[in-house]
């Protein structure tokens, strides 16, 4: 099922020198970007596709660079990753346990960090919604994620 979502605004990359799109959108069908626009192009383009609507900026899925936060279980410590806007880890701060819950949940596992990847048509749908774009720098402390789409599929949603 296609699923378009779409925020006050849209940054294809978080580079401050990004110019974000207002009322912008991403067409997922699958675990793959379909399109990026604005919402009125977007549900145009497909009518028929389910539209999740989100306060706030949506871009690019982060990833984590640091070691894994604490839990109880790696299930656990992956979801406090994803809560965090992020849909990579570096394998330098993982186990084979935390590989593997990482890989049912989608979270890909980076051999080096990178920046995220750009929002492109035909690029693996990883997406984030923050509260504030501002908050870029500091996702991982202050947490202003409002949710989170890996692989596409909705991860995290904060309400």
């Amino acid at each position: 099922m296609l699923t378009i979502h779409a925020a006050d605004a849209l940054r294809r990359t978080w580079e401050s020198e990004s110019e974000p799109v207002a009322d912008g959108a991403v067409a997922v069908e699958g675990d793959r970007i379909a399109a990026v626009g604005t919402r009125a192009e977007l549900t145009a383009r497909y009518p028929a596709a389910r539209v999740r609507r989100w306060s706030g900026t949506l871009g690019p899925g982060l990833t984590h660079e640091g070691p894994l936060p604490d839990a109880p279980s790696p299930r656990e410590r992956v979801h406090e990753v994803l809560k965090r806007g992020a849909v990579a880890v570096t394998a330098a701060h993982t186990t084979p346990e935390l590989r593997t819950a990482a890989a049912r949940t989608g979270v890909t596992v980076l051999p080096t960090p990178r920046p995220p990847t750009p929002l492109t048509a035909g690029h693996r749908a990883d997406l984030t919604v923050l509260t504030n774009v501002m908050d870029v720098a500091n996702v991982m402390d202050e947490n202003p994620v409002r949710a989170t789409i890996c692989a596409g599929r909705l991860v995290h949603r904060r309400t």
